[in-house]
């Protein structure tokens, strides 16, 4: 009993930590299934950015504990600085996809197109234009005219313009490309 006296600030801090962290986290989650819904977006994207709100809470989880139960913020600072400085080295080798799950959640909040939408992408290197297929945590599927499949970056997303084309206008581009690909063929027999 004498144990239990002598940690129970700590145990008494560690369980608001605890409930304010798992309140913080479902209403997160809350709040990003209901502006899924709102939107439209599908469910399996709503779960990834569910599942990088849960590793964000078990990381301030931990963080939390760690001040509670006494480290010392020198020791903890020398061993931060050590491992950022590690950590720093690998991620700025893969800054890269860090940058595609950022603009990942990023486009799942703010960006006008979803699963299902036909949209061009403006680049001067290589334009791409067809339905996309899937928008996945580092990148997005189109499926072109041609019926191939290209995976492109999400963070090239939020750089190269886009245009998402309404179902109204993609009949009309539809039979246009339809009557180019018709003349591609004659010209090929030719």
């Amino acid at each position: 009993m004498m144990i239990f006296e002598e940690y129970f600030p700590q145990i008494v801090k560690s369980g608001i930590v605890l409930i304010t962290l798992f309140v913080l986290r479902w209403s997160l989650v809350f709040t990003v299934k209901r502006v899924a819904k709102k939107s439209e977006r599908l469910e399996h994207r709503t779960g990834l950015i569910v599942k990088l709100i849960s590793y964000l809470i078990i990381f301030f989880l931990i963080i939390g504990f760690i001040f509670i139960w006494g480290v010392q913020i020198k020791d903890l600072g020398l061993v931060m600085s050590s491992v950022f400085a590690v950590i720093g080295i690998g991620f700025f080798a893969q800054w890269s996809i860090l940058s595609n799950i950022t603009s990942g959640v990023i486009m799942f909040f703010t960006f006008p197109y979803k699963i299902g939408d036909y949209i061009k992408i403006h680049d001067k290197e290589f334009p791409f234009e067809g339905f996309i297929e899937d928008i996945k945590t580092f990148h997005i599927v189109l499926r072109t005219h041609q019926h191939e499949e290209v995976t492109y970056p999400n963070s090239m997303m939020l750089q190269k313009g886009v245009t998402v084309i309404k179902p109204e206008d993609f009949t009309e581009m539809e039979a246009r490309l339809e009557e180019e690909d018709k003349n591609v063929t004659e010209q090929a027999v030719d």
